[in-house]
């Protein structure tokens, strides 16, 4: 009986530990604008959601996987990466669990349907 409760429970941290975590990803977002797709994490790495402002007044997002480490930091973003020149700080936040870092942000279908229905209504009027 001992034997089979251990192989139940060596089966069940083998799935738990092999499962990799399932984040949202937004390379760059501005305002409540941010066009979001799915990616699997690296071992050691959360979902995260990042918010700043460039110009001091420009609203910028992201979201993706982030090293442990990294998170809930604030950091300098430079461009180009390798000029000492900060555009803007962002705050990155992590979360725990699959698409945590979920809003706000606006998937690429819905922005897709968006962009035709306005693409329409401006062939109609105009």
């Amino acid at each position: 009986m001992n034997r089979i409760l251990l192989q139940i429970v060596a089966v069940g941290v083998f799935f738990a530990v092999g499962q990799a975590l399932q984040c949202y990803e937004c390379k760059i977002g501005f305002w409540n604008l941010c066009i979001t797709n799915k990616v699997m994490c690296a071992q050691g790495e959360r979902c995260f959601s990042g918010k700043g402002k460039a110009a001091g007044f420009v609203d910028v997002s992201m979201k993706g996987c982030l090293a442990l480490k990294k998170c809930n930091t604030t950091e300098d973003v430079n461009f180009p990466s390798s000029s000492n020149s900060s555009i803007y700080k962002m705050t990155k936040t992590c979360c725990i669990g699959d698409l945590c870092n979920a809003a706000p942000g606006v998937s690429s279908s819905v922005l897709v349907v968006t962009t035709i229905f306005a693409l329409l209504m401006t062939h109609i009027l105009v």
